[in-house]
């Protein structure tokens, strides 16, 4: 709204073009995210369903975080939706990935405040419809941009496109978000690191669609394709990381609300979006290896367990963290400085082997 508001206000006051350059729309967006978040969150703890204690995880980590205000995602992914709808550049394809945001975040608030647990099934039928439908979204909406009309993906270690079927499209698509909701929500257990990963994983996306897809010049350079839509999806991008850090800024060790399945849920499908919107579905081991490893694993371990009777990683807890602070005695913040780094050090090495070894 603001993007063409400013169009047409330029004529009656120069300085309003400023509202069409997409360097002054993120800030505003990143700045107000943050501010609106870190204020209005503690508004609605009265209004939040309080932890019940945490399923599968340490007891000291229950009991830590039992009583506290959660669901606090419920918050700051409307904020979200409102905020987009106000300063991001809109076309059908972002305002629906922007809706699904919002119906995974409600599916995890309902779980919060739900007596007892939706049980396991039930929430990953949820996330796989929802995978599916946004897979559908963006296939036809990059379809839309190509100028053949065909989906293709740039991969690590090849500086040709490559056409990519709709069906196996879809596919890696539903994959990639469903497992990234999954595993950002497994994350969710040490105050401040699922956030913070998050927003580490934000950040570098955010980069990568406004300094180098969304850039002719330097995409051309990295030989990587030009994304014309890439700054309008930079917006969305630091929109949610601004709210991230206003919802971290209650969350930090020690933390006075949690985001639930309403925040986790909803943080993982964004990221999920995002990375496939960007053309490159490995570009989720530069944004969240960790949150991978730590979440991920165990659904691995769980789901063979179940499905096959065999045992793998016997001797590790999962989540990870759990692990690092029962066997190792990290404490919180230890894990969530220690974590942080390595995403750091992981990222840095990615995103130089995917745009340099070409």
């Amino acid at each position: 709204m603001i993007f063409y508001l400013g169009q047409y206000l330029q004529t009656l006051w120069g300085p309003a073009r400023l509202l069409q350059s997409y360097a002054v729309i993120i800030a505003l967006a990143l700045y107000l995210g943050f501010i609106l978040a870190e204020k209005l969150i503690p508004k609605f703890y009265n209004w939040l369903p309080h932890d019940r204690g945490r399923e599968f995880t340490i007891k000291e980590n229950a009991e830590a975080a039992k009583g506290k205000p959660t669901g606090a995602g419920s918050v700051f992914i409307t904020l979200f939706v409102l905020i987009c709808f106000l300063v991001v550049p809109m076309n059908l394809t972002r305002g629906l990935i922007i809706l699904l945001t919002w119906l995974t975040m409600l599916t995890g608030f309902l779980d919060d405040r739900s007596v007892t647990s939706w049980g396991e099934y039930l929430k990953g039928a949820l996330d796989l419809i929802i995978s599916v439908a946004a897979a559908f979204i963006l296939y036809f909406g990059l379809k839309s941009l190509s100028t053949d009309g065909i989906v293709r993906f740039w991969l690590p270690f090849v500086s040709a496109e490559v056409t990519v079927h709709p069906v196996v499209y879809i596919i890696i698509c539903t994959i990639m978000i469903w497992t990234s909701i999954n595993t950002t929500n497994c994350t969710d257990g040490v105050d401040g690191l699922s956030a913070s990963l998050v927003l580490l994983a934000l950040i570098t996306l955010g980069s990568v669609f406004y300094f180098i897809l969304g850039h002719k010049e330097i995409s051309a350079y990295l030989l990587v394709p030009h994304f014309s839509e890439g700054a309008s999806w930079a917006t969305m991008i630091f929109t949610m990381a601004g709210l991230v850090m206003g919802y971290l800024w209650h969350n930090a060790f020690p933390s006075h609300c949690l985001m639930g399945d309403a925040g986790s849920r909803a943080l993982g499908f964004f990221i999920g979006a995002c990375v496939m919107v960007s053309g490159n579905p490995f570009l989720i081991l530069a944004t969240s290896s960790i949150i991978f490893v730590n979440g991920g694993m165990g659904l691995i371990k769980v789901f063979l367990l179940r499905f096959f009777k065999i045992k793998v990683f016997e001797n590790i807890r999962f989540p990870l963290h759990d692990h690092m602070r029962k066997n190792h005695g990290w404490s919180p913040t230890q894990v969530l400085i220690k974590f942080f780094i390595i995403q750091i050090l992981i990222t840095c090495g990615m995103m130089g082997i995917f745009l340099k070894v070409r």
